[in-house]
């Protein structure tokens, strides 16, 4: 018998667990192993003031980042772009990237990788030290 596919599916923030080996609170929300997705993944991202996201590039996918509350600087194969909140980047597949909240206040962005990388551990490329390296990367793929 074949097993009924979801027309859709709900992931709450406080379900997921932050990751913070690259800098911040990273949770992948939406991703091939929480809900199935097959074409790319949805995160969450919350930078305190002073905090980054290491330097790193998807060689496979392109980022989409919107920022919701908040400022950040992004490096883009060092050139430094601002964001300000409901301002949005697309970075990229290939570019080298760092998100920096140079704020006073919290940083909160939403973050889609597309498409896919054919292998997760192929999916994202450290090029400077990670703040957190004890830390097990997040859990995306399948």
């Amino acid at each position: 018998m074949a097993k009924n596919k979801a027309l859709a599916a709900r992931v709450a923030l406080e379900d997921v667990a932050p990751n913070r080996r690259q800098g911040g609170a990273i949770r992948a929300l939406l991703t091939p192993a929480s809900v199935g997705a097959t074409s790319g993944f949805l995160g969450h991202l919350e930078l305190a003031p002073g905090e980054f996201v290491a330097e790193h590039y998807h060689p496979f996918s392109d980022k989409f980042l919107y920022v919701t509350e908040g400022s950040a600087v992004v490096r883009v194969n060092g050139e430094e772009v601002p964001l300000e909140s409901d301002q949005a980047l697309l970075i990229t597949r290939g570019q080298r990237n760092r998100i920096e909240n140079r704020g006073a206040g919290v940083l909160i962005a939403v973050f889609q990788i597309a498409p896919l990388a054919p292998r997760p551990e192929l999916g994202h490329v450290d090029t400077e030290p990670v703040p957190h390296p004890g830390c097990v990367p997040p859990r995306v793929g399948g």
